[in-house]
């Protein structure tokens, strides 16, 4: 089928600016950009852009582990399709369900029915799985129980890798997989790394990046702090490179923190994630991440000992942030929301920008992003609209 998306200001990726014209999707797939007055082929559909609103891609949250009340470690079928369309009506349309620590064979089971999700998710498509557990330090768990936790086992994620079938993204202590058969076994089924819970020094943390081109797994979060006799994980990620996430709440990292975070990487390497859990776009109370009981207050996610808990954010409210925290415009971060976590997972031939060949994830929205806000009208993924 051939879709028009006619008299729009388009979202180009390459210059983070937008260009008037209209899009062409083809099977749920950008087929071509035409800059306006260029005359437009024959088409099944053809959608006018009122007001000549803009055309975003739509968000891809590569760190996430639920929302609506469901877990993805736990959620059923149907609980799937309902994160899914909560997902996609708030803007992101690529997810990649976050695993947290729980036995083995449960985490096999979970990646089993995300997998069998795929395609009839109703809502934001599920492109893969990041799994964020087990294979922690156990000093910098976080929220996971630390009974769940076990050293970095490539025999295991061998067996994970065929149960999920799906692409992965793991985030583990690497430091700790002593031999580096863990690291190559994920790296040889195709999967990307992160260095996320983690006690590395920087001088390992720059020996993974080298050795494996690791991510940074919610950088700040879980690793040891910036520390003028060793730098650890975080002087690496903003000296040496890598892609950096960010939980961009103003929680987990300070507006003036995530300033000066922007300032070291710019938005090349920076991937802003949600890390959201049950409680989002859900009522306050109390609910489990990763094995352990948490209260949400007021939207702020705690375990009983006081850890923060994931979080309750959505990634349009995580782009807005990070405008008002940098005093940058929306068409200046949008890339950090959409091609550099696509980036950071090996997605971005698949999503990520409105480039010919990217799956056809469209946010309509109000030209007008002045105000610092995302007006989002119309959803679309895979060139299908969500309602």
């Amino acid at each position: 089928m051939k879709h028009i998306f006619a008299d729009a200001i388009i979202y180009d990726a390459c210059s983070a600016s937008f260009v008037r014209g209209s899009l062409l999707c083809v099977d749920g797939k950008v087929a071509d950009v035409f800059p306006e007055g260029q005359s437009l082929p024959d088409a099944d559909l053809v959608t006018r852009i009122s007001f000549g609103s803009a055309l975003l891609p739509g968000f891809v949250d590569v760190h996430t582990h639920g929302r609506c009340g469901f877990d993805f470690n736990t959620a059923d079928a149907g609980g799937l399709r309902t994160m899914a369309r909560s997902y996609a009506l708030d803007g992101t349309t690529t997810v990649m369900p976050t695993l947290a620590s729980a036995p083995f064979d449960e985490l096999c089971a979970s990646a089993a029915l995300i997998r069998s999700a795929r395609g009839r998710e109703g809502g934001a498509a599920f492109r893969g799985i990041h799994l964020e557990g087990r294979y922690l330090e156990p000093s910098k768990r976080g929220a996971h129980d630390p009974a769940l936790l076990t050293p970095p086992d490539a025999g295991e994620l061998s067996v994970f890798m065929r149960s999920s079938g799906l692409p992965l993204h793991v985030s583990a202590a690497l430091e700790l997989d002593a031999d580096g058969s863990f690291a190559r076994t994920a790296k040889e089924g195709g999967a990307t790394l992160g260095l996320g819970h983690t006690a590395a020094t920087y001088e390992q943390a720059l020996g993974l990046l080298r050795a494996h081109g690791v991510s940074f797994t919610h950088l700040y979060n879980c690793m040891p702090s910036l520390h003028h006799r060793d730098g650890g994980p975080v002087l690496c990620a903003l000296k040496d490179g890598g892609f950096c996430e960010l939980i961009c709440d103003g929680l987990h990292v300070s507006a003036p923190v995530v300033a000066f975070t922007y300032g070291c990487v710019t938005s090349s390497r920076l991937c802003l994630v949600s890390d959201s859990m049950a409680a989002t776009a859900s009522p306050d109370g109390d609910y489990i991440l990763a094995g352990s009981p948490c209260t949400v207050r007021d939207g702020r996610a705690l375990t009983l000992d006081g850890r923060l808990a994931g979080s309750t954010l959505t990634l349009r409210t995580a782009v807005e942030n990070l405008a008002a925290f940098t005093g940058k415009s929306i068409c200046e971060v949008l890339p950090c929301a959409t091609l550099n976590p696509a980036k950071e997972c090996g997605l971005d031939a698949e999503c990520g920008s409105l480039s010919p060949g990217r799956s056809a994830d469209i946010l309509v929205c109000r030209p007008d992003f002045g105000g610092g806000k995302i007006d989002i009208r119309g959803v679309y993924v895979r060139g299908e609209e969500i309602k």
